[in-house]
């Protein structure tokens, strides 16, 4: 389904999920009015400078499954992004996706209903026309963002990310009926994430965790080798990017 206006695709799809939409669901849209992600944070672009879409998937209760979901996701973001656009990519744990350090699109897994079924959304910066954005608040709400259409250097067709996206989603999504195929998705996403190797901090609700970030654990958590040599798991927090990868 398009949209061309809605509050918020995840929202619009949530609903749906709870009303029961079956699992393949797709809500694409030209302009979100209220745009989030993590921590209510507000997505901020042009009417139609954005792919903008949400997906709903429905898993099998196996162990460790619904964590990989947005992994798939992102991946198959990154792939559609080099063949679409001819832009490399890097995941930035947990749910980013950088053209060097400048962010080009984020996801946002929810979890809903019991047994829970998963929406995804992801927002892709795709092109801002010329004085884009404007000085103000809208400029520091997207400091440190960038387009596919900047990093490329020339200009990239929506409709076609949007049809790359779907069907490598589809295709990787499949993966995770076997045990081979959930720990090829593991190991594409940690050979893609620019976070592993950095010293990182992680900013947690009620506290903050720095170190070394060594590894993203079968259950999707963040590694991170702690001063003294001990490590923590982390569940979720907003990472910074102190140093880069050891060598």
């Amino acid at each position: 389904m398009r949209l061309a206006v809605v509050d918020s695709t995840n929202r619009y799809l949530r609903d749906a999920a709870r009303a029961g939409a079956p699992e393949g669901a797709v809500v694409l849209a030209d302009e979100q009015l209220a745009g989030r992600g993590r921590r209510d944070r507000t997505w901020a672009a042009p009417r139609g400078a954005s792919l903008l879409c949400s997906m709903l998937f429905r898993p099998a209760p196996r162990e460790g499954c619904s964590h990989l979901v947005p992994a798939v996701v992102a991946l198959a973001a990154r792939s559609s992004a080099r063949r679409c656009a001819g832009v490399e990519l890097a995941l930035k744990w947990p749910n980013d996706l950088l053209a060097g350090e400048e962010k080009v699109a984020g996801i946002l897994a929810e979890l809903v209903g019991d047994p829970p079924a998963v929406v995804v959304g992801i927002g892709m910066n795709v092109s801002w026309p010329a004085g884009w954005p404007p000085p103000g608040e809208l400029e520091q709400l997207v400091a440190g963002a960038t387009t596919l259409e900047r990093v490329a250097g020339r200009a990239v067709e929506r409709a076609a990310l949007e049809e790359a996206l779907l069907h490598d989603v589809s295709a990787r999504y499949a993966a995770l009926s076997t045990e081979e195929g959930r720990e090829q998705v593991r190991a594409d996403y940690r050979a893609a994430c620019s976070t592993i190797g950095r010293e990182v901090r992680v900013e947690l609700d009620a506290s903050v965790v720095e170190g070394w970030a060594t590894s993203v654990a079968d259950d999707g958590r963040l590694v991170v080798e702690l001063p003294g040599g001990a490590t923590r798991a982390v569940d979720a927090g907003d990472v910074v990017h102190l140093r880069p990868r050891r060598t």
